[in-house]
């Protein structure tokens, strides 16, 4: 090893130079967001989340989305990409240990590539790779949703209830333009404006300051 697979500064025996390494970790971290923007892009606003069926071949005017861009950039796919490579690190990082992980979603796969994210510019020798794939998955979403990639926007605390009556009380984010939002930690969905409503009138009412 040379120098930085990506720019071929020195690294002091690492595959990527510092720079490097701090771009791939914040693609890593902005990768989920950017992807859930390319849903909400995609599909449209008043058919929510549901499938989105192709037309290509059928009779009948042409869908008005680009049907290639649902091919090829897509929170499955970029699930996908990311699972491998999750896989692949693990089985060079420890060749003897357990079957592959269960599936999980892109933002766990992300999050897990990160957190091994010094042992791999270290150690992996497809780190090059990885951080090559990665930026094209960015650059892909980046030409569905813009630049600067979208921010989520907190809307308070979860007010479902569960059986035992404790409320759930995680964080409820959504980005801009997401009219339905799931709970990431109890699954409740917020989409009616009664969920809405309930949401504002039981977030926790701030304490004045007293004299």
């Amino acid at each position: 090893m040379t120098g930085c697979e990506l720019c071929g500064d020195e690294t002091g025996g690492q595959y990527l130079c510092g720079r490097h390494t701090d771009q791939l970790a914040k693609r890593l971290a902005e990768l989920p967001t950017l992807y859930a923007e390319v849903g909400e892009c995609l599909v449209p606003r008043q058919s929510g989340w549901g499938d989105i069926i192709a037309t290509r071949g059928a009779a009948g005017p042409r869908s008005p989305l680009d049907e290639d861009v649902l091919d090829t950039v897509n929170w499955g796919r970029a699930a996908e990409v990311m699972r491998l490579w999750r896989v692949d690190v693990q089985r060079e990082r420890w060749p003897h240990h357990s079957p592959p992980p269960p599936p999980a979603d892109l933002a766990a796969d992300c999050r897990w590539l990160a957190m091994e994210l010094e042992w791999i510019v270290r150690c992996y020798p497809g780190t090059g790779d990885l951080a090559r794939e990665v930026r094209d998955l960015e650059l892909q979403a980046r030409t569905v949703v813009g630049d600067p990639a979208p921010r989520p926007q907190r809307l308070g605390t979860c007010v479902a209830v569960d059986g035992d009556g404790v409320v759930c009380g995680a964080v409820v984010s959504r980005l801009p333009g997401q009219s339905r939002v799931p709970c990431r930690w109890c699954g409740y969905v917020y989409e009616s404006e009664r969920d809405w409503l309930l949401l504002l009138h039981y977030q926790p009412k701030e304490t004045p300051c007293r004299p």
